[in-house]
């Protein structure tokens, strides 16, 4: 558990960074800079979170983790980032307002509707990519485990 907190923790602290960071540089909400460039940022931190979770998770054991674990951990890294990236956000916005939402709206809809379709879109995309990620990840390093492990084997007989 410690490990998923960690690990989805730092995703969602790169998120703060960006998007702090972001709005500090780009003060427009429409960019694209806000919208395609988060996006892609945003995607590439849970990849890499999630991977380095995985590996740390084996270096906890001492062991290479079965596929199962590793997608375990994995997705227990997208839940903490979905959760506490969507807590920041919920934040965010009762401090600062609405100004932060990338014309996320459609004209004349109330905030909280805005912002309870962006809150599932992030909760749930998180968690959903969080999946993917992870099950990539750990095939990936299975795969990678396994050819290893037959060539010792090969090279013992």
């Amino acid at each position: 558990m410690k490990i998923a907190l960690k690990y989805g923790l730092l995703i969602t602290l790169g998120v703060v960074l960006w998007i702090v960071i972001a709005h500090a540089l780009v003060p427009d909400p429409s960019s694209k800079v806000h919208s395609l460039g988060a996006g892609v940022f945003f995607n590439l931190l849970e990849i890499v979170g999630i991977y380095l979770g995985i590996r740390a998770k084996e270096r906890a054991n001492r062991a290479k983790l079965a596929f199962k674990e590793a997608l375990k951990t994995g997705v227990s890294i997208a839940v903490v980032y979905a959760i506490s990236s969507c807590l920041f956000f919920l934040i965010e916005i009762l401090i600062l307002g609405p100004k932060m939402l990338s014309g996320e709206g459609a004209a004349g809809q109330p905030l909280w509707r805005v912002a309870l379709g962006a809150f599932a879109g992030l909760f749930v995309g998180a968690i959903l990519l969080g999946l993917i990620y992870s099950t990539l990840i750990s095939f990936v390093l299975a795969k990678r485990r396994s050819a290893a492990t037959d060539s010792l084997e090969t090279s013992r007989h």
